[in-house]
């Protein structure tokens, strides 16, 4: 998180880059955020994730019950002003974000209930397109210590394309394959950023206080941006984005007023371990592979015109025409309608329902045929 905008922010110092030390491509650049930004080429980037000052309006200080005090976000930083002063602040940095942006590009901002409602208007205003918002729900939640409100235990994200015509990138096969083979939901329950994780200083105390889980932006990432890919974090705080993001092979451009703690993101990105290149690549989603029709299984030789396909019970039969339909003994047509017809059910996904014999005897799914040739197109 970088601290806020000064009405005559000091002219950009120059930065080292990253790149030049790792050789990956990345940079980290200080200073002013929209002023760095201002000097990206448009359409320079495909993901922009952003951790922005929440402006958390916070009074006086917070004691827990044994009266010690709670280290509370109350940095100069975090501090913008009144709901006015924190819009046009909001407007200045998303303008650039999305100016910045490739045409299918997308972005995320995180918020707490202090600014994400803000956030989201600012987000429409300016001609995104919201695609979720996401609640990231705290496995260890700070307690309401006063007693007065529910305990808050979530933060939102807000996920937006470039605009309401953008291709964006979505591996959903990925999100599902990383929540056990089951649609991911829009709640994600992820510990806070605690422990081991939790960058300190050289007296012990937090080195940024609000950094962010690695397991959050590792999800983030994953979902929405291919390897390569080069991913903006104007707010880059102690460097979460750009770790998570050269740890799975994306390119990243971290932007940071406060030299400090740009410092001690340098220190922490330089000691993640690019991954092997095989290892980082989404799964492919059916609905990604090329389209091929039933027919031409029959046109390529993969079944004869005239062999018998099964269920996989062996139930039911229907043989196979050389125009690409089938025939049972009392239905024809494509294969997906002669299955549902022999069963009696609305629909069937004939690709799985009808067999062949292959060697050994076992009945196998016609979609393997139709795997192979997808295989033989490539």
């Amino acid at each position: 998180m970088a601290r806020a905008l000064s009405p005559s922010p000091a002219p950009v110092p120059s930065a080292p880059s990253l790149g030049d030390q790792l050789g990956d491509g990345n940079r980290l650049l200080i200073g002013d955020c929209v002023a760095l930004m201002r000097a990206l080429p448009a359409g320079s980037v495909d993901m922009v994730f952003a951790d922005p000052p929440y402006n958390l309006q916070l009074k006086g200080a917070l004691h827990r019950p044994d009266n010690s005090k709670v280290d509370a976000v109350d940095d100069a930083w975090d501090q913008i002003g009144d709901f006015a002063a924190y819009d046009s602040f909001t407007r200045a940095w998303l303008a650039e974000a999305r100016r910045v942006l490739k045409p299918d590009g997308t972005i995320w901002v995180i918020g707490s209930y202090h600014n994400v409602f803000r956030l989201g208007a600012s987000l429409q205003d300016l001609g995104f397109w919201v695609l979720n918002d996401v609640v990231w729900r705290k496995a260890n939640p700070m307690p309401n210590f006063r007693g007065r409100r529910f305990t808050n235990a979530h933060e939102t994200m807000i996920w937006a394309a470039r605009d309401q015509k953008s291709r964006y990138t979505f591996n959903y096969a990925s999100m599902k394959a990383l929540n056990d083979d089951i649609q991911m939901r829009s709640d994600w329950f992820i510990p806070l950023c605690t422990g081991s994780e939790r960058i300190k200083d050289a007296e012990g105390r937090k080195a940024h206080p609000t950094q962010k889980p690695e397991a959050l932006l590792h999800r983030v990432i994953v979902a929405s941006t291919k390897p390569d890919d080069v991913i903006l974090d104007p707010f880059f705080g102690s460097g979460t984005t750009g770790a998570v993001a050269r740890r799975l092979g994306r390119r990243f451009i971290g932007l940071e007023r406060d030299p400090a703690y740009a410092d001690v993101a340098r220190k922490r990105i330089a000691a993640v371990r690019r991954a092997d290149p095989d290892s980082i690549e989404p799964t492919g989603s059916k609905r990604e592979e090329p389209r091929v029709p039933f027919g031409w299984l029959v046109e390529r030789g993969l079944l004869q015109p005239g062999e018998v396909l099964s269920d996989p019970s062996g139930r039911w039969t229907a043989r196979v025409r050389a125009d690409g339909t089938l025939i049972s003994a009392e239905h024809k047509g494509s294969i997906h309608q002669v299955g549902a017809a022999v069963q009696g059910a609305p629909a069937c996904n004939g690709w799985t329902f009808w067999c062949v014999v292959a060697d050994g005897g076992k009945r196998v799914p016609i979609d393997v045929l139709r795997a192979k040739l997808r295989a033989d197109m490539n």
